[in-house]
Parts: structure tokens; C-alpha cells; sequence
């Protein structure tokens, strides 16, 4: 029976928003294309049972009371991989680099996972599944309203202590200049 790891977990849910904030960029024929730079991914999770909710709670207090070097670091090693968490922990920083936002494919789903992102004018509707851990499954739909914004509704199935579990992600994109900082663009 898998166990409920409330980092891990979250960690996964996590990264599944930044992927499927990636293929957001291509293919974007006949509507806006997003801008290459920085761009803050935020999200709010609504769970079945509520676990998810305190899960997060505790990450952002795990997060809040490690020493600052050590939160340096944890940082730094996010960075590199191309993702930054926002201080609420409702948030992730990424890099979207030139050439991910003038690519006319969606990149190629992340180890372990298949997706499929199909536009019509500026909507994108989105379906992926992963083998985890946790597994996990969704589909959804993000609107691109300029090169400078989004927002989306996805709907994930995972796995939580054995049980499926149902959370609702909306999710919203700003970007936030060109300059990515010291974060590095997510590779394929």
C-alpha cells in the first residue's frame, strides 16, 4: 500500500503544474503566444479529503522554519532544475526560454508520464497521466488571455494512502520579465 508522504506528494503536484504550464508556450498557432522569461505559476488545490490542504500547510512551515542556509540551498538546487517555490509554497518560478515559447510542439511529456495539449483559438485542453510515485492522472482546460497571462481549471486524480483521491488545481500565470535570474530553463 503506498503511504502518504505529504512532500513527496506535493513535491509531484507541483512539478505537474509547472509541466503542464510548459506546454503552454507551443504550438500556439492562431492565438497569443506566451513571452519567454520568468513567469510565476500559482495555484490553489481543493482536495476531497483535505489532506492535500494540510499537507501544504506543513510544507510551508517545514519550509519557513529551516535555517536560512539550509533554505539557501534547497533553493539553489530548485533553481537549477528550473523552478522556484513562492514563499506561500502556492507558487513556482520557472524559465521559459526562447525557444520553448517558439516551439510549434508541446514538449515531450516528463519521464514516467504521457500528456496531450490540443488548442482551439486560445484554450488549450490538457490530459496527461503519470506512473509517480504517486500516480496520478488529469485533464483540464487553460485559457492564454495575452503573451503575459493565463489561467486554467485541472482536475488530477492521485493516490493517497491507497485511495484515489480527487484535487482541483486552478491555476494562473503572470510573467514576469525576461531576465530569469539565476533560474535555469526547465529542460525536456
Amino acid at each position: 500500500m503506498t503511504r502518504f508522504h505529504p512532500h513527496s506528494t506535493l513535491a509531484a503536484l507541483v512539478a505537474t503544474c509547472a509541466a503542464l504550464a510548459s506546454p503552454l508556450a507551443q504550438g500556439q498557432t492562431g492565438g497569443p503566444k506566451l513571452s519567454p522569461g520568468l513567469w510565476e505559476h500559482s495555484f490553489t488545490m481543493k482536495s476531497q479529503s483535505g489532506k492535500m490542504e494540510r499537507a501544504m500547510k506543513e510544507m510551508q512551515q517545514a519550509m519557513a522554519s529551516m535555517p536560512p542556509e539550509q533554505r539557501r540551498q534547497m533553493e539553489a538546487m530548485m533553481g537549477k532544475q528550473g523552478v522556484a517555490i513562492g514563499p506561500q509554497g502556492n507558487s513556482v518560478k520557472v524559465c521559459m526560454s526562447k525557444e520553448d515559447a517558439e516551439r510549434d510542439q508541446p514538449p515531450p511529456a516528463q519521464e514516467g508520464c504521457t500528456q496531450t495539449a490540443q488548442r482551439s483559438g486560445n484554450v488549450w485542453s490538457i490530459s496527461f497521466k503519470c506512473q509517480g510515485p504517486p500516480p496520478s492522472s488529469g485533464n483540464g482546460s487553460v485559457t492564454i488571455q495575452s503573451p503575459t497571462a493565463y489561467s486554467g481549471i485541472i482536475n488530477v486524480v492521485t493516490d493517497v494512502d491507497g485511495k484515489a483521491e480527487k484535487v482541483e488545481m486552478a491555476t494562473s500565470g503572470k510573467w514576469l520579465g525576461a531576465n530569469c535570474g539565476n533560474i535555469k530553463p526547465v529542460k525536456p
